[in-house]
């Protein structure tokens, strides 16, 4: 599997940033607008040269969400239903669903 690179502030191996950084915030989110994974939101407003727009539902089986322990690509609808990683069981943050409509055409 080839290692994708994670885009964001101090982002560390497990795709955690200055933004979010506790233990269970590993996941990257690979942006609709320019295909490229960034650790959080915020990094992508910070670092990104364009306006961020939202993954269709209609791609919700796109892999786009990096799991920051295995590097495992999840699909989006895949992700918005787990808890965890299903390759290496690792807990996701379950807080993310609060930030789901930054980043997915709710």
């Amino acid at each position: 599997m080839t290692k994708q690179k994670v885009q964001g502030n101090q982002v560390d191996p497990y795709t955690r940033c200055t933004h979010y950084h506790s233990t269970v915030d590993i996941i990257a989110i690979k942006f609709y607008c320019c295909n490229e994974y960034y650790a959080c939101y915020y990094c992508h407003q910070e670092l990104a040269n364009h306006t961020t727009s939202k993954w269709p539902k209609n791609q919700w089986n796109e892999r786009a969400i990096l799991c920051g322990n295995c590097h495992h690509e999840l699909t989006i609808h895949d992700y918005m239903n787990a808890s965890a990683c299903p390759q290496c069981e690792s807990s996701f943050n379950e807080k993310c669903i609060h930030h789901f409509h930054l980043y997915f055409d709710t």
